[in-house]
């Protein structure tokens, strides 16, 4: 059964939409008032985006993960959310009357980016701030609520991380979400779900049209499900081609969920832009990999959450899957793939992306190589370079105070002392 050729609803009212979602997500939260709060310090106009706050950061150790450059009595400065200056103590033009954070004896880093995350709720993505995140990429929301996150981000910046919204998983059985938009409702009465070069367009097109930055599909099932087995194929390199191809007309790229050698391969060899999970990624894909530029999301998070669930199959799925993704890991960064830091948090628990960098070191990174696929490596991922990553002139105003160094315990990057975001104190 074909689907229906009709054109996607219009971008005008999308973005009606999507600002009422973010206005009713927004409300959600119990502590209205302390949203209320942070915009007006960070000086938006009531139904404008927000400039950012002002703010000096001064007294600490500033790293720049890029360089690896350390700077002893530092100071941060940014104006409406933008860092203005950023070097040694007596070095920058401290301006008057802004609000000082004391940052003796902590460490500065750049707020970190989780490059996989589920964001469904303002809780989440509030927590997602608190635990170091100031920026991040959807995995994909049932229901277009990261989209509505993004949106919240922008005009409450110290409420929810700067996102790269996925909107609806492309795969085979949408689900419920078939009810996500009335574009999608015409997929639900396909015998063999969303299969065919139109139906798979039609949701790269209806996410597109409701404002997805990125586009996620699945080459493999799911290792969370005990039913399901994660080396089993959905989708063949001709499908995911489909799906690349109407997501390239669009200049968007798209970010695949993958476990199997040949998923993997097909996933790249079709043009994916990044390889996500991909626990049993080969030799030959990781060449490829390295070739085309295409980035590896392990998301050792999830697979080691998996060895402490409760349920025996995803326990014993996940003791024998994360040794395997550690050395694929350490293998992808000594030929040279670019790697992404990303948890795969979803269902109301947000894990903090300081525990995936501490992985990417248990797998064989050097602590700085770690750092960097949580901030320079990932910013690269989400086109954020020269804007997340790093705390230089220019950048964006988000940092994290740590009460230890990183390079010799990169715990502490879990247990943020304070996280600025966009120049406004997180709380």
């Amino acid at each position: 059964m074909c689907v229906e050729a009709t054109p996607p609803p219009s971008g005008e009212l999308t973005r009606r939409g999507i600002l009422a979602g973010a206005a009713a997500l927004a409300g959600t939260m119990a502590a209205a008032g302390q949203a209320t709060a942070a915009v007006a310090d960070s000086g938006t106009a009531p139904g404008g985006a927000a400039r950012g706050g002002h703010l000096v950061i001064q007294g600490g150790t500033l790293l720049d993960p890029a360089t690896g450059e350390v700077t002893e009595n530092a100071v941060v400065v940014i104006e409406d959310g933008t860092v203005r200056a950023a070097g040694r103590r007596g070095g920058v033009a401290v301006p008057q009357g802004v609000e000082v954070l004391d940052a003796h004896g902590r460490w500065i880093l750049p707020g970190l980016v989780d490059a996989h995350i589920h964001l469904s709720t303002a809780a989440e993505a509030r927590d997602a701030v608190r635990k170091g995140a100031t920026s991040a990429r959807s995995g994909s929301t049932s229901f277009y609520q990261d989209i509505a996150v993004r949106e919240l981000a922008r005009h409450s910046p110290a409420l929810a991380p700067r996102l790269k919204a996925a909107g609806v998983f492309v795969t085979p059985n949408l689900g419920d979400s078939v009810l996500a938009d009335p574009d999608l409702t015409p997929l639900a009465r396909l015998k063999d779900g969303v299969r065919s070069a139109e139906a798979l367009r039609r949701v790269v097109e209806v996410n597109l049209a409701r404002g997805a930055d990125v586009i996620k599909t699945r080459v493999n099932e799911r290792a969370g499900l005990p039913e399901q087995d994660p080396l089993a194929q959905v989708y063949s390199r001709e499908q995911l081609a489909e799906i690349v191809a109407a997501a390239r007309r669009r200049g968007k790229g798209v970010l695949c969920h993958s476990y199997s050698e040949q998923g993997c391969h097909d996933a790249v060899m079709a043009g994916i832009r990044s390889l996500e999970h991909g626990a049993f990624v080969g030799e030959r894909t990781l060449r490829e990999m390295r070739r085309r530029g295409t980035y590896f999301t392990p998301t050792l998070t999830a697979i080691a959450g998996l060895a402490e669930s409760s349920d025996p199959i995803l326990a014993e799925r996940g003791r024998t899957y994360l040794p395997i993704l550690k050395r694929a890991v350490l293998a992808a960064h000594e030929l040279g793939v670019p790697l992404a830091a990303g948890t795969d948090s979803s269902g109301g628990t947000v894990d903090p992306i300081g525990g995936e960098v501490e992985l990417m070191h248990s797998a064989g990174l050097s602590p700085l190589d770690a750092i960097r696929t949580a901030t320079t490596g990932a910013a690269r991922l989400l086109g954020l370079t020269g804007t997340a990553g790093r705390l230089t002139r220019g950048s964006a105003g988000d940092a994290l105070l740590l009460p230890g160094d990183p390079l010799t315990d990169l715990a502490v990057l879990k247990r943020p002392v304070a996280v600025v975001r966009a120049g406004v104190l997180a709380s």
